[in-house]
């Protein structure tokens, strides 16, 4: 079997491997394989092809494999969307809210509210906050 093909196959398992370890290693690995694989069907001798593999290797791991990993760690966006961007927003009654119903009006939209603590009765016009929103209903929290 060629050289070339050795190192196409080194490239495809590595390329496996990485689909399951998502490290960013084993797939650079596996692109300076693919590298290498080339450089052997040119007919470069066995020793530089190993050559031109390190310093694939090398140059990639040093350069690429940083942006990958700074990219794969990035913590999750911390912005909110939709429904969920109106938990913990100000709103104010409309009507008076009760364990059973109500309605407030948070950002310039009425909803449909309870209270949040079944015990307590806010009256149109508190300020409340929003501590949890259930289909089409915000559970309200009285700031006073």
């Amino acid at each position: 079997m060629d050289a070339w093909l050795y190192w196409l196959v080194t490239a495809g398992v590595l390329g496996v491997v990485e689909i399951f370890t998502l490290t960013a290693a084993l797939g650079i690995l596996g692109v300076a394989a693919l590298v290498t694989a080339g450089t052997a069907a040119l007919g470069l001798s066995v020793p530089l092809q190993f050559v031109v593999f390190t310093v694939t290797a090398t140059v990639s791991l040093l350069l690429v494999r940083p942006f990958v990993v700074r990219h794969v760690l990035a913590p999750p966006s911390a912005e909110r969307f939709g429904v969920e961007a109106l938990v913990g927003q100000t709103a104010r009654t409309v009507s008076q809210v009760t364990a059973l119903d109500g309605r407030v009006r948070i950002g310039g939209e009425e909803w449909s509210a309870r209270s949040y603590d079944e015990t307590q009765t806010i009256p149109p016009g508190t300020a409340v906050d929003v501590m949890e929103i259930s289909g089409a209903t915000a559970f309200v929290y009285s700031r006073e």
